[in-house]
């Protein structure tokens, strides 16, 4: 017997996932593809630039407190968060294809309020009473349905929710953009509030409005930036993973998880070693480990289930260092087209290349002039795209998306006012929905997991255990509770919470006692790890746990 558990996957999930597992006494060894850990938060270093290569909003900021806090750590000792003003500029395409009306969402609701009336009487009053629901469905989320596998539907229940349920029930019926449609006059002020549905991977027409929500966190709660940017939180999920005793190896491709009746035994790499295991994590993507790293006996969604799957919009996603000044643009700049409904439509249904796009912008040496060497500032530039692996995946066509991204740049420099910034511009890297389909192993090539719509989402998104092999778990943005950096966290520790038989609607308790998974009531998941665990340590037990699995 004893207590070796394997996550699959280094990206945030998986660390996160790690660390909480190695202090509840498990011998934990992380496995990575890649040279580095961080999976789709990535970094790119290249001629004195510094870029995230995925998330880049950090938003949310109680769900990173609380699970520092688990491993007895603070944020603030942890990452420097800086406060953005504005949180974000938008640019809204006008009848004059050269030209844009912008607008600062600042870090004073009071001061966007008025601003949002005088751009529509009227509307600043609705914006923020849209707003102030906001806040109370995102206090709901959190004490309800965020930290909870939903293995016990009866936890959800009490008093309080069920005098809302008929005020939740529309929530969940009708759409984000007709709900949004219904309270707000103008089609600017909608696309403000719109706009996070992309975030969940999807479109405002196809995500539940109760994704309203997501208003609280950028009207309300605010926009933080850590310095070094987003990899920066998966340099100190790092930290943390290795200290409570997580072993990562990197270079690490795992290829197949060993089943025995039914029970994971291990995980083979492409090198042909097995690193043995009493429980497997994997935090890779949902529907590459059900479908390519299990045998087809042992797939609770096999390949022809993910017909009625939707993976989420993916991404053309360009980071370039831009010679001179760039102080048109604000730390995360939004661009908006008038035909909005079209560029979704584009995207999600025609699974076209959509022209002008609704673009975002991120300019990190607004606030961080490390990211950027002298005189040169730093852009990431991400266009929505139809998530569609082959875009990108040969040469013609990743010339054909090269001279997309001219144009998007030269869109960008049009509307902001940027003199000749395509000239200035200098291209370091550009990704592709091909890149995520087989760097990541994304399906369909989706940039951020599953789509969140009603299907896809809370209760109905996929279980964060196998339905049949019972001592394999998930983690991740295809997961429950779904897409996000904080959401990622959340999902590691929904993970402990399996492990434990903790199916209640609250957090774990702050901070974890170390071992805590001795007090483990699922042997289901745990079998031997679970009764290992209990037991007095035996004394072979460290010389064991040092073997390295080779790669």
């Amino acid at each position: 017997m004893s207590d070796r558990v394997v996550v699959i996957g280094g990206g945030v999930s998986g660390l996160a996932t790690a660390a909480l597992l190695a202090r509840g006494g498990a011998a934990v060894t992380l496995l990575e593809r890649h040279a580095r850990v961080g999976g789709r938060a990535g970094r790119l270093e290249a001629d004195g630039f510094t870029f995230d290569t995925g998330p880049s909003w950090y938003l949310m900021p109680e769900a990173f407190e609380h699970f520092f806090s688990l491993l007895g750590r603070r944020v603030e000792d942890e990452l420097d968060l800086i406060d953005l003003d504005p949180r974000y500029r938008i640019f809204f395409e006008t009848a004059d294809a050269h030209k844009a009306e912008s607008l600062d969402v600042t870090s004073s609701p009071e001061d966007n309020w008025a601003a949002f009336e005088a751009m529509s009487p009227g509307d600043g009053s609705a914006v923020a009473d849209y707003a102030r629901d906001a806040s109370e469905l995102y206090r709901l989320a959190l004490d309800r349905f965020l930290y909870t596998t939903f293995e016990n539907p009866l936890s959800l229940a009490d008093s309080a929710l069920a005098r809302r349920l008929p005020a939740l029930a529309p929530l969940l019926a009708r759409s984000l953009g007709s709900s949004i449609a219904a309270k707000v006059r103008d089609p600017r002020l909608r696309q403000l509030l719109g706009y996070h549905a992309v975030f969940l991977g999807s479109s405002p027409d196809r995500v539940p409005s109760l994704f309203q929500l997501m208003s609280h966190l950028d009207l309300v709660d605010g926009v933080r930036y850590p310095r070094g940017g987003l990899y920066a939180v998966v340099e100190a999920l790092e930290r943390a993973a290795r200290s409570e005793g997580v072993r990562i190896v990197t270079g690490a491709d795992a290829t197949r998880i060993v089943v025995d009746r039914g029970r994971a035994t291990g995980v083979r790499l492409r090198s042909g070693v097995t690193v043995e295991a009493d429980a497997v994590v994997s935090s890779a993507d949902l529907h590459h480990t059900e479908t390519a790293l299990l045998d087809p006996r042992w797939q609770s969604r096999p390949d022809r289930s993910w017909a009625r799957m939707r993976p989420g919009v993916s991404a053309l996603l360009v980071m370039a260092g831009v010679e001179g000044e760039l102080s048109e643009l604000a730390h995360h700049s939004l661009f908006f087209t008038r035909d909005w409904d079209a560029n979704f439509r584009a995207i999600m249904t025609d699974q076209s290349v959509p022209h002008p796009a609704s673009v975002y912008v991120s300019r990190t040496s607004a606030t961080d002039p490390s990211t950027a060497p002298a005189g040169h500032e730093n852009l990431v530039m991400l266009v929505p795209f139809p998530a569609d692996p082959t875009l990108g995946g040969t040469a013609t066509s990743r010339a054909d998306l090269e001279h997309h991204a001219a144009r998007y740049l030269d869109q960008v420099g049009a509307w902001a006012g940027v003199p000749r910034l395509r000239e200035r511009t200098t291209v370091k890297a550009m990704l592709t929905p091909s890149h995520f389909a087989t760097s990541l192993s994304a399906f369909q090539g989706g940039a951020l997991g599953l789509e969140h719509t009603l299907r896809q989402s809370a209760m109905f998104r996929p279980r964060n255990v196998s339905g049949k092999v019972h001592n394999l778990l998930y983690a991740g943005a295809s997961t429950a509770p779904g897409i996000g950096v904080p959401i990622c966290l959340i999902s590691a520790e929904l993970v402990a919470k399996r492990l434990l038989g903790a199916s209640g609607v609250k957090p774990l308790p702050a901070p974890l006692p170390q071992d805590f998974l001795a007090r483990s009531r699922r042997r289901d998941h745990l079998g031997d790890l679970a009764r290992t665990l209990a037991a007095p340590p035996e004394p072979a037990r460290a010389s064991a746990h040092a073997r390295e699995p080779g790669t």
